[in-house]
């Protein structure tokens, strides 16, 4: 039986619209990272069609301008921020879980559970985090919270969107050849792209000019990849290891890891960059206007 036919037996059974099987191999030619955990597959996609299109949708479409990656804290404000209105729009929108124990119609217990975004649907809830660059401890929390969220029916599946491998292996490159591009000499040719090194940024920078006669580029993509994208941050390896470890186990899991691919580094031209730069800070200016409205 090919898969159309399941599908067309799927819509009939479900009465639900038809639906592509796996709606996220789009994302997989893209570069993306795809992992699925304990049968989170097959509920998406039966139970959660929308959810996955809208999924599919907005991070086929995602870029990561440089200059946005290289910007004060690593760009983490502004990316995150950016995916956050772009999912809010579709209604991933941040809840918080108030789980309570009655024993004989009192409460003995109150637990909450806030998470970024959660989808609701008729079939249930799909939670999701967004973990661009936090550290990595971040993963347990949020594997946790999916494991408690789910054992108590609170949702039904938890995604985590992260670095992927591709982005992590490759940060180093992307940034020297932006170093490169922008012939940057110096932390005056870097104020323009909103970066804001602290003293202690500063003095490593010229400590290793020094040690190893390194030019500036070098030293400070060096020590700002180090610093801002390093091990213990939210990557697809840290978050593999905790899957592997069983964190967050039996809660249905969706993985997804942002590839090298999705980082852009438009034209020649510095207005259009950045024009480029500034619909990240448009939206979250949006964003941040439609929160004080509500």
């Amino acid at each position: 039986m090919s898969a159309a036919d399941v599908e067309a037996i799927v819509s009939r059974v479900t009465g639900k619209p038809s639906i592509e099987l796996d709606s996220l191999e789009g994302l997989s030619a893209r570069g993306f990272q795809v992992s699925f955990e304990s049968h989170a597959k097959a509920i998406l996609n039966i139970d959660f069609p929308e959810a996955l299109h809208e999924l599919d949708g907005v991070l086929r479409t995602f870029t990561v301008p440089i200059e946005v990656l290289v910007g004060s804290g690593g760009g983490e404000t502004k990316l995150t921020q950016n995916l956050r209105r772009r999912f809010a729009e579709l209604g991933w929108v941040k809840h918080n879980f108030e789980i309570s124990k009655l024993i004989d119609g009192v409460q003995r217990e109150s637990v909450s559970h806030e998470v970024d975004h959660v989808r609701t649907l008729a079939a249930g809830k799909v939670a999701m985090e967004i973990e661009w660059n936090n550290k990595d401890p971040f993963f347990d929390r949020d594997l946790e919270n999916f494991k408690r969220l789910h054992a108590d029916a609170a949702i039904s599946v938890g995604v985590i969107i992260t670095r992927g491998a591709s982005l992590q292996k490759g940060t180093h490159a992307l940034v020297r050849r932006f170093a490169e591009e922008r012939e940057i000499g110096s932390y005056d040719d870097l104020v323009k792209f909103d970066v804001r090194p602290t003293a202690r940024q500063m003095r490593l920078v010229r400590l290793r000019m020094e040690r190893v006669g390194s030019m500036f580029a070098d030293a400070w993509t060096d020590q700002f990849v180090s610093d801002k994208y390093g091990p213990s941050t939210t990557h697809w390896r840290k978050l593999e290891d905790r899957i592997l470890r069983g964190v967050g186990n039996p809660c249905p899991l969706l993985l997804i890891g942002i590839p090298e691919r999705a980082v852009t580094f438009g034209s020649a031209d510095p207005l259009e960059n950045a024009t480029q730069v500034a619909r990240f800070d448009e939206s979250i200016v949006t964003d941040h206007q439609t929160d004080e409205e509500s």
